[in-house]
């Protein structure tokens, strides 16, 4: 069962928040000593002052993050933390000439600098330092052509014949130190890639060509200035023949780097002419023939012919990789447009490589080595040498027109002209120390130049302290243990803070029971491990939480809080139990004793309208609210107050919607749809005040204004204005239309009532006067009727 204080505590831890130091490297390292706690991590320290350790502490607990180590009570003069350095041997500046200047011997020429220095890493601490290229004017070339003298590349021998002389006129162009070597290729001397029959072994060719007998690889020529001696010796060669179409290329490929001193090789630029029209065999094709031994990657050379294609089977491509790499050899394949497709790809897998397009036209062959060369050059890749184990690189490169890149991209640098100049910053880290902490070398260098860096390692594996360090140590316990640091070290089967204990008798009953508190039944309060009688308090990852006491009973992480801060933030939790700092009082530190915060404008506490308590007003007058019990809400004049503020924040109206970010963001804006949804007064836990104000344009708005609970001023608005309704347009239209009809229709009938009128008048006046003339009735003797009357003789009156 758990009593009350025991699930008040539980309730407490549940509500602490995560640490914002889980994961802390020091202290899961778990240090036992100095040099241990220094390779956890750059950010840890080992205070060695022998009083920094309280009753319950594990010696661990030395270790720990520096500011820690500080808040803890450890002087910065007493923690040991060692930083990794950086030294320049050898910093020859990079080569400034021009072509035509005084020639310089190869060894003479430098492109990269510095050329060796020395760090000293701390485990998880970079060390930094830059690497500066810079592409020298008129730098020696060594070129080697290697031909497929397979009876299909016969038109190509014809065009290599006069290659010597021709690409030398051409290289002296870019340099005044050129040489030129050639080799041939064909396939391995046994079944299935040639015949081995007496006739074929002497002529592979059918019909009555004339071939020489098959070969694997031979060294034709050795480096040479001499163009003619090239176009002599090229001349003399004759094709021969093999039965599949990939060919052994690559058998040749691995003996001209490998054989440095037959062919010739200096530490220059390093060019491999590959031309053939075919592909190649590669590791696993050697089964074929009945050869399983891999390739070892060594010089085979008898009177310059590989003798032991018979006895090892083709490279791989990442055999040859590393040796094309190892000594500083670009490759450039010319093939047939068959085959670009297939060398295309096997490019991607060779660094500072390059494919061209060879034709059946000597120039194209020079332009096409010429074109390859320029693109090689203008590209930088550094690569490493194999880095020690926990040890890790980083580069950025800052090339030409200002442009950084990182990771991957960050060691190389492209377009890079004669005379230019590169920079790239790489960072060298270790974590942990290696097994033996001896030095080690490193080598960087670009890839396809001789010269390199060569930076060597040392490892800071241990403290200072630890050169003082008393073996055998009276301090540890009748010398049970080296006193170093501030602490002892064990020896062997010895265990406690002072190595007072036999590992044999840890965990014996009698130690166990002066480890329990009053005599109860949790050994060390459950929160620490009972070592040679004495409590060693667990370690959180929180640094900043600690288990403390004789039985580990007290801790610095379960007192109370406020604001969700521990202590309230102002005092510091010892034993569960809050010491407050000056001017705070409180089980949780959070009541103020200083009462400046409830100072009002006028200069009275609470502006006389409230108590302050804990540095927060308690107002008297209802009415009044704020942080000072200066606002009030329902007080009149507040409407008029807000009226602008509450229109242009709602509105984007009146005469602040100019200066309303300003002027008007000290309250929180809230619109509701209607006034049906305004608070009420029975509704809020606190005074609010009803607004109706009018604006420029006779339009009612709605708002109310209140301080709430959390003294924040609070304005619900309606969102739609109440505006007078305007004139409707039609119906006066219509009105008047028909008013104007109307009357018209009013003046014509009247009009016509009154001529109604009138003519009666005049009609009956003429009635009248007709009634009152006399006139004369005599007749006009000139008249004569218009009635002739005719009778007709026979009629009989039937």
């Amino acid at each position: 069962s758990i009593d009350d204080n025991g699930k008040d505590r539980i309730f407490r831890l549940c509500l602490q928040l995560p640490s914002n130091h889980a994961g802390n490297e020091c202290i899961n390292a778990n240090a036992k000593y100095c040099g241990e706690c220094i390779q956890a991590g750059a950010k840890c320290g080992w205070c060695k002052d022998p009083n920094f350790l309280k009753q319950g502490e594990t010696v661990s607990t030395r270790c720990d993050e520096l500011q820690s180590l500080i808040k803890r009570g450890c002087a910065e003069a007493e923690i040991e933390n060692p930083h990794g350095t950086h030294k320049i041997i050898k910093d020859k500046p990079v080569t400034n000439r021009s072509k035509g200047a005084e020639k310089l011997k190869p060894e003479d020429i430098t492109q990269i600098q510095p050329q060796k220095l020395s760090l000293t890493l701390r485990s998880g601490e970079p060390q930094s330092f830059n690497l500066k290229f810079k592409r020298a004017e008129d730098y020696p070339i060594d070129l080697y052509y290697l031909m497929d003298l397979s009876y299909s590349m016969k038109d190509d021998l014809e065009n290599v014949k006069n290659l010597g002389t021709s690409l030398r006129v051409e290289m002296s162009k870019i340099t005044s130190d050129f040489r030129i070597g050639f080799g041939s290729f064909v396939e391995k001397t046994v079944m299935p890639y040639i015949s081995t029959t007496p006739a074929k072994l002497l002529n592979p060719c059918t019909g009555d060509q004339n071939c020489t007998s098959p070969f694997s690889y031979k060294n034709v020529l050795k480096l040479t200035e001499d163009g003619k001696k090239f176009n002599t010796l090229v001349g003399q060669q004759h094709i021969s023949g093999n039965l599949d179409s990939p060919e052994g290329g690559f058998d040749a490929i691995m003996q001209v780097a490998v054989c440095g001193e037959q062919i010739g090789w200096r530490n220059v630029t390093r060019l491999l002419v590959f031309s053939t029209d075919a592909g190649f065999h590669f590791a696993g094709d050697g089964k074929l023939g009945g050869i399983v031994l891999p390739n070892d990657g060594k010089c085979h050379l008898e009177n310059n012919v590989y003798t032991m294609s018979h006895y090892y089977d083709y490279p791989s491509i990442a055999h040859l990789v590393q040796k094309l790499s190892d000594n500083n050899i670009q490759t450039i394949f010319a093939v047939t447009e068959e085959f670009q497709p297939v060398y295309q790809e096997l490019k991607n897998l060779i660094p500072k490589s390059a494919v061209g397009t060879l034709s059946a036209n000597s120039s194209n062959v020079i332009n096409l080595i010429i074109d390859a060369y320029n693109s090689l050059s203008s590209e930088v890749i550094l690569e490493n040498s194999k880095l020690p184990e926990g040890v890790t690189i980083a580069y950025t490169s800052h090339c030409k027109n200002g442009v950084v890149s990182e990771g991957e991209n960050g060691r190389k640098c492209s377009n890079i002209s004669i005379g230019d100049e590169v920079m790239f910053s790489i960072s060298v880290t270790s974590k942990g120390c290696p097994k033996q902490g001896k030095p080690e070398t490193i080598k960087i260098k670009p890839l396809g130049f001789t010269e390199e860096v060569e930076i060597t390692l040392n490892f800071i594996c241990e403290c200072e302290c630890h050169k003082e360090g008393v073996k055998n140590s009276p301090k540890c316990h009748f010398g049970n243990g080296t006193y170093e640091c501030g602490a002892c070290k064990c020896n062997e089967g010895r265990v406690g803070r002072k190595c007072e204990c036999s590992s044999n008798d840890v965990a014996t009953e009698d130690m166990d029971r002066t480890c329990r508190k009053d005599n109860g039944t949790d050994i060390c309060s459950n929160n620490g491990d009972c070592v040679c009688g004495t409590c060693e308090c667990k370690k959180r990852d929180n640094p900043e939480e600690r288990y403390s006491g004789p039985y580990c009973e007290c801790d610095n992480f379960n007192c109370d809080r406020s604001g969700n801060k521990l202590c309230g933030g102002h005092g510091r939790c010892e034993c569960r139990v809050c010491i407050c700092d000056p001017m705070w009082t409180g089980s949780a530190c959070d009541c103020s004793l200083d009462n400046s915060t409830c100072m009002a404008t006028n200069k009275q506490i609470c502006n006389g309208r409230g108590t302050c308590e804990c540095g927060i007003c308690k107002c008297t007058n209802p009415k009044f609210q704020g942080p000072t019990c200066e606002t009030c809400p329902t007080c009149p004049g507040v409407c008029v107050e807000h009226k602008e503020c509450v229109q242009c924040r709602a509105f984007g109206t009146g005469e602040k919607k100019d200066t309303c970010e300003q002027d008007c963001s000290y309250f929180h804006l809230i619109k509701v749809k209607d006034r049906d949804k305004l608070p009420q007064p029975n509704d809020a836990s606190y005074p609010l005040m009803h607004c109706k104000e009018r604006d420029t344009n006779d339009c009612w708005f709605y708002y109310t204004y209140a301080v709430n609970n959390n003294t924040e001023k609070e304005v619900h608005v309606v969102e739609t204005q109440d505006c007078p309704a305007g004139p409707d347009i039609i119906p006066i239209v219509a009105g008047v239309v028909a008013g104007i009809v109307l009357i018209g229709l009013a003046l014509l009938l009247i009009w016509k009532l009154l001529m109604i009128i009138h003519d009666r008048r005049e009609f009956a006046k003429f009635e009248k006067e007709k009634m009152n003339a006399k006139w004369d009735t005599g007749e006009n003797p000139i008249y004569k009727s218009a009635v002739t009357t005719v009778v007709n003789p026979k009629y009989e009156g039937k």
